[in-house]
């Protein structure tokens, strides 16, 4: 087993001395997601909380502020611009962030965990065709709406082949989708490189494999129809999860 908190050492030495400071005084960061961004601790234990402690432990701007728009059971369709409530929260936060000229403000996104679910959440199972679409509506009103922003992707994460609660039903089938949608988030980014050179990024690979590989540790433990399940980091988890989003967050301002 891998030690969790030895990988963030890790990544936070890396993002030190591997990338020169971001050019702008202030750092934003709003982060999309669902209940995995959202965190199951507490508010202020969430992996967006982790990763904005993380960013000022670097020393790399004088202010860092981050806006975790986690939501449990969302998918792409719940934050596509025609959405009330999932994308209409992620603009008011980006609104107030924008205000601040001296900052980058930067998008870091994962979703498709609940978009990969066999039944359930809203429109699930999404089609790798589909979430591509939906992660392009969704990128093309960011970069419309805030010019400089950058947008990270970050794929979504490992969970059992058993997975099933009250709301969704996710099991192998959506573990396959799950892997699935990679390619799409590649694509998506290479199409952006000419029309928004240095603005759309794919960020995290990893976290996927190393969930996996260490989800006893890293995971709640969750009771559903089929036994025991994981699909949730637990509280050491959210903190390494935070890890793998520096690394990604970082090199994207490099």
């Amino acid at each position: 087993m891998k030690k969790p908190f030895l990988h963030i050492c890790i990544f936070i030495l890396f993002t030190l001395f591997a990338f020169a400071p971001a050019t702008k005084e202030n750092l934003n960061v709003v982060f999309i997601g669902d209940s995995i961004t959202r965190g199951t601790a507490s508010k202020d234990q969430s992996p967006p909380s982790h990763t904005e402690n993380m960013l000022r432990q670097l020393n790399q701007w004088k202010k860092v502020q981050v806006s975790n728009q986690g939501r449990s059971g969302n998918t792409t369709l719940n934050f596509l611009p025609t959405s009330k409530s999932a994308y209409a929260s992620v603009r008011a936060a980006a609104d107030q962030f924008y205000q601040d000229k001296t900052a980058t403000l930067v998008f870091c996104i994962m979703l498709g965990t609940n978009d990969s679910a066999i039944k359930g959440p809203l429109g699930s199972p999404v089609s790798p065709s589909t979430y591509h679409s939906n992660l392009r509506t969704i990128t093309d009103s960011l970069l419309s709406a805030y010019p400089e922003c950058r947008i990270v992707f970050n794929y979504p994460l490992w969970y059992s082949d058993n997975a099933q609660n009250k709301g969704a039903e996710y099991k192998k089938e959506g573990q396959l989708r799950i892997r699935a949608y990679w390619p799409e988030v590649d694509e998506l980014v290479k199409s952006y490189k000419k029309s928004h050179k240095g603005q759309v990024f794919t960020g995290d690979k990893k976290a996927y494999n190393y969930f996996k590989e260490n989800h006893l540790t890293d995971f709640r433990t969750e009771t559903g129809p089929s036994g025991t399940f994981y699909l949730h980091p637990n509280e050491q988890g959210d903190k390494t999860l935070a890890g793998f989003w520096v690394k990604a967050i970082v090199k994207a301002l490099k």
